[in-house]
């Protein structure tokens, strides 16, 4: 949630009020990566005034280059997005007036992100390169053409952004583990995206990338688990001051993506983790599945707030295989029920104490043949 407020604040700051509304989940990991490379000390955290979104509480805020960098990869992604919904004309943008005025917006966000990035080193027309040639490769894949030629946009502009904290991080070394977890993450967003619009897209006869090149779910799921294994290793190789929330986020969280939009592995341990506290379902933007839960009315404050201690009393959090989440009513899994944990020599949960997670190697606790 600090990353999300940071780089709201920061689109607000930096581009107006109108910018906010590009706010997504997709540029909250850049931010992530930044502060997980830097040191502490150098005020990347501020208290943000209260906010609607937040109950009209303060809050601590990711602040600095990491989530400026953040708000130029969103304002220039989110141009790109209005231009394509402008040409292939989609709901009110058929009308010319609105049409005109979408055209001018994007526009706007690209310079903004632009100058953003130039201001941090960071030069965006590895993005805008990277949204045209998209296009282009769809238009002439067909049956037979490589899956991985047609996520290859979308790799190269995250690979560059991935790197790029390392830069702002004072951490240069970082810069090449970080590209290739950043290219993995983006053919990992785009096979996820692909295998879960693909029975919607055959319906309204969209394209779809593993139906225009005939890639069948097995392949697609071979592809996403050698991205999945490739961006471990390549944070293994990456020195991080605090990579906890990075680990949990592209190791555990993605597992579970993988999972949700293919069904899951026989290894009931593989890719799996505690969600972060404050997810609270799948965000727009992000890899399908990513947290997200079939809808279900929520609870009020105080209803879940009642509800949240007795599922604090009752060790329900820690210990049931799922519970109900106390506001949103969504499933959750205890943290520790698949953790059959030896708390002495691990010292808590296995991604506390082990360098990684159980399905690395830690045979401290947990071990899994999977």
């Amino acid at each position: 949630m600090a990353h999300l407020c940071g780089l709201c604040l920061a689109l607000r700051s930096d581009h107006g009020q109108l910018a906010r509304i590009v706010t997504n989940y997709d540029g909250l990991i850049v931010s992530v990566l930044a502060e997980a490379q830097a040191d502490r000390t150098n005020g990347w955290r501020r208290t943000a005034g209260p906010c609607p979104l937040r109950a009209m509480r303060t809050a601590p805020v990711a602040r600095g280059e990491g989530a400026r960098l953040a708000a130029a990869v969103s304002l220039v992604l989110a141009s790109a997005k209005v231009r394509d919904h402008v040409a292939d004309r989609d709901g009110l943008l058929k009308r010319r007036p609105v049409a005109a005025a979408a055209r001018r917006v994007a526009a706007s966000w690209n310079r903004a992100g632009a100058r953003a990035g130039a201001e941090l080193g960071f030069d965006t027309a590895v993005l805008v390169d990277a949204v045209d040639r998209q296009t282009g490769i769809e238009a002439l894949a067909g049956p037979g053409t490589p899956l991985l030629t047609v996520t290859e946009p979308t790799e190269t502009a995250t690979a560059a952004a991935f790197a790029h904290t390392a830069v702002l991080a004072g951490t240069p070394w970082n810069a090449e583990p970080l590209a290739e977890a950043g290219r993995l993450f983006g053919r990992l967003a785009h096979l996820l995206d692909a295998v879960e619009d693909r029975e919607t897209d055959a319906t309204s006869g969209s394209w779809n990338p593993l139906t225009a090149t005939g890639t069948s779910l097995a392949e697609a799921r071979r592809l996403a688990d050698d991205a999945l294994h490739g961006i471990r290793l390549a944070l293994k190789g990456t020195e991080f001051v605090d990579g906890k929330l990075a680990h949990v986020l592209l190791v555990h969280e993605l597992s579970r993506s993988v999972d949700r939009a293919f069904g899951p592995t026989t290894c009931a341990h593989q890719g799996y983790g505690p969600p972060p506290p404050s997810w609270n379902g799948g965000p727009v933007g992000f890899p399908p599945g990513f947290g997200g839960e079939p809808h279900t009315p929520p609870r009020g404050f105080w209803a879940g707030c009642a509800v949240a201690i007795g599922l604090c009393c009752t060790c329900k959090m820690c210990c049931s295989e799922s519970y109900e989440g106390p506001w949103s009513r969504k499933k959750r899994e205890g943290c520790c029920h698949k953790c059959d944990c030896n708390r002495d020599s691990c010292d808590g949960c296995c991604c506390d104490g082990c360098d990684g997670c159980c399905c690395d190697g830690c045979e401290c606790c947990c071990p899994c043949d999977g």
